[in-house]
């Protein structure tokens, strides 16, 4: 019988929620680690019973745990991220030098093809593998050894690797994210790495147009099935590339304000995408306290707001760039967390919403598994 599972990272703890295919009633599992932030909770597409969880705390640092029954129990795995080498240093708030530093692990992405092979992006930038399930982590250096690595500079929230996508037509290729660096691809498995970010415009902070990093990207997306287009939130404008990131062009249309955190590709279509638009970069709430889903099916530009289900007066949460997940049913199923602790969900692709949960703790991280 097929099944969702929905895993919520929030400030004060990770919960499990699942549903029949009917995705009306839920069950709510959790808090697991409850008074930790967890940052990313991501299952394995070898094996949906195998979970990574990033538990942080500013008092006990950082913890990986590992699950291999669902959710249902944990334990901790080895929590050592060492960069390679000597660190050296990178860009500062105020653009002085400032050691490299390991803060936290954002985001976890297990590989497509090895239960045991998980990529963690961490604060300070990196990236890191494990090839032990998460007992031992070693830094793909190629990535903060490319020559522009002493210019990244962090964003509001730090200098975070806050996303992985792994190519499934290509094993060889990677697409990551940095706030506020920008976007960077391997084709050779993560030795070498370059910078994919023209076309990206920052007046505010790069007055080069033509610069190569230093651009805040928030979040990236693509479709399995057409893994060169690739489709990106960043601080201000939605963009979208049809040639893996070698070229950029704005598709924020008709949106009410480019400025957001998450993007999503519908499970089938791959020219259907979701974004959240939030009112500016320093007010991080729906424009007109209306919370609106946003649907282009044409890939960009063109855009439709998703309201049925949804609060439309005096809302003002904030949805963060990990909060929002799609499962692979048909018609695909919708998911994304608040700051105010609701996680809504959608059972048609976004045409009606409902409130699968609410009064969560502020929700950092949402992400979605289809079990047979």
């Amino acid at each position: 019988m097929t099944a969702i599972r929905a895993l919520v990272g929030t400030r004060k703890g990770a919960f499990v929620l699942t549903s029949d295919a009917r995705r009306q009633k839920w069950d709510v599992s959790g808090p697991h680690f409850a008074g930790w932030e967890i940052y990313h909770v991501k299952g394995s597409p070898v094996d949906p019973n195998r979970l990574y969880a990033s538990q942080s705390s500013s008092w006990f640092g950082q913890v990986i745990q590992r699950s291999n029954d669902g959710g249902k129990t944990w334990e901790p795995v080895d929590n050592k991220f060492v960069y390679d080498g000597i660190p050296g240093t990178h860009l500062w708030y105020d653009g002085t030098p400032h050691p490299w530093e390991f803060k936290r692990v954002w985001h976890l992405e297990p590989s497509l093809t090895d239960v045991d092979t998980v990529y963690a992006g961490v604060e300070d930038a990196a990236l890191f593998r494990s090839t032990d399930g998460g007992q031992s982590w070693h830094e793909l250096s190629g990535l903060r050894g490319h020559g522009s690595g002493k210019f990244w500079q962090p964003g509001a929230g730090g200098m975070c690797l806050h996303t992985i996508l792994l190519d499934p037509s290509n094993p060889q290729r990677m697409f990551i994210a940095i706030s506020a660096a920008g976007a960077f691809r391997t084709d050779d498995g993560g030795t070498t790495w370059q910078p994919i970010n023209r076309g990206l415009k920052s007046p505010y902070v790069l007055p080069d147009p033509d610069a190569e990093v230093g651009h805040c990207v928030h979040r990236i997306a693509m479709h399995p099935s057409n893994p060169n287009v690739l489709f990106m939130q960043k601080h201000w404008d939605v963009m979208r590339s049809d040639n893996a990131g070698d070229l950029w062009q704005e598709v924020s249309g008709n949106l009410p304000t480019d400025f957001g955190f998450p993007i999503e590709v519908h499970a089938h279509e791959a020219e259907t995408i979701y974004v959240v638009p939030i009112k500016s970069d320093s007010e991080h709430f729906p424009p007109d306290g209306k919370l609106r889903v946003y649907r282009s099916r044409t890939g960009g530009n063109d855009w439709e707001a998703l309201t049925n289900g949804l609060p439309q007066s005096d809302c003002y949460v904030n949805v963060l760039r990990n909060a929002m997940a799609i499962d692979q049913l048909d018609p695909c199923g919708v998911y994304f967390g608040t700051t105010g602790g609701q996680v809504y969900g959608s059972a048609n692709s976004g045409d009606s919403w409902a409130p699968i949960v609410r009064d969560l703790p502020p929700v950092l991280s949402v992400e979605v598994q289809t079990l047979a």
